[in-house]
């Protein structure tokens, strides 16, 4: 039986697949774009409560801008130095690190080590020398880090250029699509708009904030503790902590190896800075995250990797920030159809009302 596809239709699916295809192939363009997009989606909420006590658009937008700009200036002053600072103190030092192991290692386990073919030791001598090049490029390469400094400036600002032109048309935009809407589906994708919605908003800025908190808190007792790079391993969870379990998981072990190195010896301190980490993971899992995100926004944590994983193979940065929108909206979409299959299980299995027995 032939089934009959509607021009519509056609026109819809060709237009998906030219979008997948233009960001397969400008992904590494689009990223400022997509992450433009991104801060204007968010941003648009705080813009129309500006209005709604008095400012025009172009105000609302002027404020919105100068307030950013001026935490973002304030945070490079203060944060980015310490913050490259140990960045660089940690390069410089993992050769140093690898090699103190290195020697651990020959004192504890002499007869694997000792052996000059060792399979052991040779895989470490590489190490030891890739990390040796890779700090001396970053302390040499001044040509290299001044061009990347460039480049990430120039990100930056045609982000925030884009964010602020979208921003200031966000809602022109959305009545423009709105209104070329089909008649007869616009109630259900106005609604599934809205479910998207509802799920976006309410899964990325609570992570936001969650990450935002742990940072803060992982960042504050490992420097209280006077652990080295606490400010970067802190930074580091914190951001990480998008991605289910990564961010606590990479800072435990990267907090935990450090105090191994500064600490040998100490095994307290050594427990300590690894039972931060514990429990700040049974904090925010049993606390934070409930209160914050809720049990509404419905991102499985294995549909939230495989969009992750699927979007930066594919389309790279631009990839992976698509990854979350995508899985919001698959998500939105799979549970819209299946209620209405389950709601129409329940209606072919509901009882037929009963006549009446004669007497």
């Amino acid at each position: 039986m032939l089934v009959m596809v509607r021009p519509r239709t056609i026109w819809a699916l060709a237009a998906v697949a030219l979008v997948v295809a233009l960001v397969y192939r400008l992904g590494h363009v689009l990223a400022p774009f997509v992450l433009g997009t991104a801060l204007a989606y968010f941003l648009n909420p705080l813009a129309n409560r500006l209005q709604r006590i008095g400012l025009s658009r172009a105000w609302a937008v002027a404020v919105i801008a100068l307030v950013g700009l001026s935490a973002l200036v304030a945070s490079a002053l203060w944060l980015l130095p310490a913050l490259l600072g140990q960045v660089r103190e940690a390069v410089e030092a993992l050769p140093r690190t690898v090699r103190a192991g290195f020697d651990l290692l020959t004192l504890r386990f002499p007869e694997v080590m000792e052996d000059d073919g060792s399979f052991l030791r040779q895989i470490m001598t590489d190490f030891t020398e890739r990390l040796r090049l890779m700090a001396l490029a970053l302390v040499g390469g001044t040509v290299n880090t001044v061009l990347s400094a460039v480049g990430t400036v120039v990100f930056i600002i045609a982000t925030l250029t884009i964010s602020i032109y979208l921003l200031y048309d966000w809602n022109r935009i959305v009545a423009g699509a709105d209104r070329r809407l089909p008649p007869e589906q616009a109630p259900l994708i106005r609604r599934l708009a809205r479910d998207i919605d509802g799920v976006m908003t309410g899964f990325v800025r609570g992570q936001v904030i969650v990450g935002a908190l742990l940072a803060t808190f992982y960042s504050t007792v490992l420097m209280t503790l006077g652990l080295n790079y606490a400010l970067l391993i802190g930074l580091l969870s914190g951001a990480l902590n998008f991605i289910p379990y990564l961010g606590s998981f990479s800072g435990f072990i990267l907090a935990t190896g450090v105090a191994l190195v500064q600490y040998w010896g100490d095994w307290g301190q050594v427990a300590l800075i690894a039972f931060v980490f514990v429990a700040g993971q049974v904090v925010e899992g049993n606390f934070i995250t409930p209160r914050i995100v809720g049990d509404s926004v419905k991102l499985h944590p294995v549909l939230l990797l495989l969009a992750l994983a699927v979007g930066g193979t594919l389309f790279g940065f631009a990839g992976l920030l698509l990854g979350v929108p995508l899985a919001a909206a698959a998500g939105v979409v799979v549970r819209y159809f299946d209620a209405e299959y389950r709601a129409r299980i329940r209606r072919r299995r509901s009882p037929q009302t009963e006549q009446p027995r004669p007497d």
